[in-house]
């Protein structure tokens, strides 16, 4: 592995008490590097509760050491920060080694409750794993993954989280000279199914690696025996694939498009990573598709289940000399459990949708969820603003659902919907009432985070903070808020695209 970079990067003691026991275990998985200077670094964003969890003081990130080490320019006091090494099937094409081409794990630390989590910091400067890049990131990609992971955060799905963004004062070159900026990710750890398929290829380094992430993600695991039928490791996939399956249901219950679901982005611990090209859906349409390099649709809204399941058939084909040294056993045992991937999902799905629109207890109401969706895919309504008008339906307020679904269309369904929470014994109010308290008013709309972004480009960052701030606090209604509860006007929605802002 190449030597860690001669610079003239310093030490700095903003953050201490970092660990480092993934390196440690694993070195051979990990290069020791630094990141560039940072010629100005002035933060833009920096999240109060996230630095509280983790012990840090506010005023300490703030000063110029604390600046130095969120930007890359300066290097812990008590550890080195590592580059990461990883393989991925990226849009179905395997691709042997990819790594932190523009990101840097400073270390791990232990949160409030005792967890432990890494902190990395994204578009630090080039790595040994850039692939000709230069490993650097603008300001409107970073500021799109602080915000939409921290509305993911508030909306209860299992995400990353971000701490900061500092700008460095350096020029990055794109289409034209943009701002630089580096983001500072929390994640409970950047374990990817891509991590498994690098470390398949070297055996002695598949079972520590396998080892490693059942004690720190699965630690009921780790009792149970390396052999036999019920042994650890088809634990262990069982486990990712549970935890994946309700992930990507939530996905689908809010209406996200991740946009690049590479198994490089699939986590082992079920946390939602990198928010590139990620969008949230106005209509409803499953065949909808934002990312630039999506020219196929393979990671269009409804086919996410489906890559899911792909992509977890890649991380089983990784287990298989720890589940058997019988191959045939070995492929029986993974194949018997990626089967019920299915039925986990739908089961993950069609409770998180009943609560939605208020079916606590049914367990019969299939019917009646696939005619909704099938009502809202034939009009294209308003996936988020569909749940919130329901709930003004059973209040007696019928003006927001009429702009949403005709009268001739709705009124059938309606009276099924009603009919069926008579049946269930809900009281139509307390329904509404619980129904708004799970679908939220305020998602990160594709216009109102470009808008954001764009003026954030131009050193203005108050449209990006008051979106952060009607965001994370998804559910709650204020009128002075009510403009980012609207669904984006045709003219946008017909020729937006996101893009991976490398």
């Amino acid at each position: 592995m190449p030597a860690v970079p001669d610079s003239p990067t310093r030490a700095s003691s903003a953050i201490s008490g970092f660990e480092r026991t993934f390196a440690d275990a694993l070195a051979p998985l990990t290069v020791p590097w630094r990141g560039a200077d940072a010629p100005e670094p002035t933060l833009l964003a920096v999240n109060p509760q996230l630095a509280e969890s983790l012990g840090l003081d506010m005023d300490t990130l703030r000063s110029d050491d604390g600046l130095a080490l969120l930007s890359g320019a300066a290097t812990p006091v008590d550890t080195t920060p590592v580059a990461t090494a990883y393989s991925g099937h990226q849009f179905g094409g395997y691709a042997p080694l990819l790594g932190d081409g523009r990101a840097l794990l400073l270390g791990e630390l232990l949160d409030a409750a005792g967890h432990r989590v890494d902190l990395q910091l994204k578009g630090s400067g080039p790595t040994p794993f850039s692939r000709g890049g230069d490993g650097f990131a603008v300001v409107g990609p970073m500021l799109r993954e602080y915000l939409v992971s921290e509305a993911m955060f508030a909306l209860g799905i299992p995400t990353t989280r971000s701490l900061s963004v500092v700008a460095t004062g350096r020029g990055v070159h794109r289409t034209e000279v943009e701002r630089g900026a580096v983001l500072a990710r929390v994640a409970a750890s950047h374990l990817r199914v891509g991590t498994f398929e690098l470390a398949a290829r070297n055996p002695e380094l598949l079972q520590p690696l396998a080892d490693y992430a059942i004690a720190r993600h699965f630690p009921e695991l780790v009792e149970l025996p390396e052999n036999g039928n019920d042994n650890r490791y088809i634990g262990f996939f069982e486990a990712v694939l549970d935890r994946q399956a309700a992930l990507v249901a939530k996905w689908m219950l809010v209406g996200f498009v991740h946009g690049v679901m590479n198994t490089d982005n699939t986590t082992i611990s079920g946390e939602t990573i990198d928010y590139g090209p990620c969008a949230f859906i106005d209509a409803f349409d499953p065949s909808a598709v934002f990312s630039s390099i999506d020219h196929g649709g393979r990671y269009a809204f409804g086919n996410q289940p489906t890559v899911l399941k792909w992509n977890l058939a890649r991380f089983a084909e990784t287990q298989l000399t720890l589940v058997s040294d019988q191959p045939r056993a070995a492929i029986d045992a993974v194949t018997e459990v990626l089967t019920t991937f299915d039925a986990r999902y739908n089961r993950y799905f069609d409770e998180g949708f009943r609560a939605k629109v208020g079916l606590l207890g049914a367990s019969d109401e299939h019917e009646l969820i696939d005619d909704l969706l099938t009502l809202m895919n034939a009009h294209r309504s308003d996936w988020t603003g569909t749940f919130r008008a329901l709930a003004a339906e059973l209040r007696g307020e019928s003006t927001p659902l009429a702009t949403l679904i005709p009268a001739d269309d709705r009124n059938s369904w309606l009276k099924r919907w009603r009919g069926a929470l008579d049946r269930l014994g809900h009281d139509h109010q307390r329904t509404a009432d619980r129904m708004d308290r799970i679908n939220p008013l305020y998602i990160p709309r594709n216009h109102h985070l470009d808008a954001a972004l764009a003026a954030a480009a131009d050193a203005d960052l108050a449209p990006f903070e008051q979106l952060l701030a009607a965001v994370t606090q998804p559910f709650d209604q204020l009128d002075e808020r009510d403009h980012y509860a609207m669904p984006a006007p045709e003219s946008f929605t017909a020729s937006f695209q996101t893009f991976c802002g490398t």
